[in-house]
C-alpha cells in the first residue's frame, strides 16, 4: 500500500509518468419495449424487462496529475488484449516515456510473462523494459485511482 501511496505523493515527471490502468465488464442490454419520453405532466417511463445483448470489456488508462484519459472497448479481457494495451501505451501514448510507472491490480493476466507468450523474445522484452510496475496490495485494487472512477460506473 506504502508502495503506490509514495508513487502518487511525487510531483510530476514528464519522462516518468504515473499511469492507471485497470478494465472492467459491463452487460449489454437492449429494450424489450421503447421507453416513453417525458412530456408535460409526464415523466419519462421505461420498462423493467430487458434482453441481454452479450458483454464488452473497457480497458481504461489514465495519467491522473495532467487529466489524461484513454478507454478502448474490446470483446474480451485475455492477456492478448493486455499486452496490446501494454504495447499501445509505450508506443503510441508514451514512445518518449523514459519510464512509465504503471498502477494496476493482480488481475491474473496483468504478468510479464503474458508478453512471453504473444510476442517474440526481443519485441516482448521492449516494452516491459519501459515499464515500472506497481501492484496494488490484494483486497485493496482501490487504491488505483483507475479503479475509483470505475467504480462510479457500476449500478
Amino acid at each position: 500500500m506504502e508502495d503506490v501511496l509514495a508513487l502518487y505523493h511525487e510531483p510530476y515527471d514528464k519522462d516518468r509518468p504515473v499511469v492507471c490502468f485497470d478494465e472492467t465488464n459491463k452487460q449489454l442490454l437492449r429494450h424489450v419495449r421503447e421507453p416513453l419520453p417525458a412530456k408535460p405532466g409526464a415523466v419519462a417511463r421505461t420498462h423493467y424487462t430487458y434482453l441481454r445483448s452479450g458483454t464488452r470489456n473497457l480497458f481504461v488508462i489514465s495519467e491522473p496529475l495532467v487529466g489524461w484519459r484513454h478507454v478502448d472497448v474490446t470483446r474480451k479481457r485475455t492477456k492478448v488484449e493486455f499486452v496490446e494495451q501494454m504495447r499501445q501505451l509505450v508506443d503510441e501514448h508514451y514512445p518518449d516515456a523514459a519510464r512509465i510507472r504503471l498502477v494496476l491490480d493482480n488481475f491474473s493476466t496483468h504478468t510479464e510473462y503474458a508478453f512471453y507468450e504473444f510476442l517474440p523474445p526481443t519485441e516482448a522484452r521492449r516494452p516491459l523494459e519501459k515499464f515500472e510496475f506497481h501492484f496494488t496490495p490484494p483486497h485493496g485494487s482501490w487504491l488505483n485511482m483507475e479503479e475509483i472512477e470505475l467504480s462510479a460506473l457500476a449500478p
